[in-house]
């Protein structure tokens, strides 16, 4: 479990066929292999921009996860190229600072940027989002953007759904530097999907087939 609370931004190295094996890798400039005692290690999960990933090897520099066919269809993860900022979180430690809100890192679907609006130091963003997604949506409420825990400051039931980012995380996570047309990776807060389940309604089909 994350809690949309960035630790660092890490930097595409590669993203491409994977050396050893028939599959994809990714591969992230990072320093969180060398942090103390919750140093990331092979086996253990962690957030790549939203997504809920598997370290499988380490280097100086950073580390790999490997992309199965179903996150690349699901996620926007498949669009980065080398250099590219990506947002990196750990998994919460049992005696950790639960700073966000609950985010799983299983990825409910893909918005893209409609708007990008300066007000002060802080910036507006607006996502155009498929209703599956929106549904989920609540103002006030919390959403996870590329991994990001936001408020929902805007919301038009019927297309998109607002955020505004105060200076620092503007600075601190890849959202500060995105512009009209991006793909942005999306999870709502899972309590509404649980409560709906518990109330009988029929859920939307945020995602078709197998669960990322």
């Amino acid at each position: 479990m994350f809690t949309g609370i960035v630790e660092e931004m890490g930097a595409v190295r590669y993203l491409g066929p994977a050396q050893e094996r028939d599959g994809v890798d990714l591969v992230i400039r990072s320093a969180l292999a060398r942090v103390g005692a919750y140093c990331i290690r092979p086996g253990d999960s962690i957030a790549v921009s939203g997504v809920c990933l598997t370290v499988t090897a380490l280097d100086d520099a950073g580390f790999t996860v490997g992309l199965s066919p179903e996150t690349l269809r699901r996620t926007a993860l498949g669009d980065l190229h080398e250099g590219d900022p990506v947002n990196l979180e750990r998994s919460l430690p049992i005696d950790g600072r639960f700073g966000g809100h609950i985010v799983q890192g299983h990825v409910d679907g893909v918005a893209t940027v409609a708007q990008v609006t300066e007000e002060g130091d802080a910036l507006w963003m607006t996502f155009a989002a498929p209703a599956a997604i929106l549904r989920y949506i609540v103002y006030k409420g919390y959403v996870a953007v590329n991994g990001v825990s936001l408020t929902v400051a805007a919301l038009d039931e019927e297309s998109c759904f607002s955020v505004q980012l105060i200076d620092h995380t503007r600075r601190h996570v890849d959202l500060g530097a995105m512009g009209p047309g991006t793909r942005v990776n999306v999870e709502v807060d899972v309590l509404g999907k649980y409560v709906e389940k518990l109330l009988g309604a029929a859920p939307a089909a945020l995602v078709t087939g197998r669960a990322s």
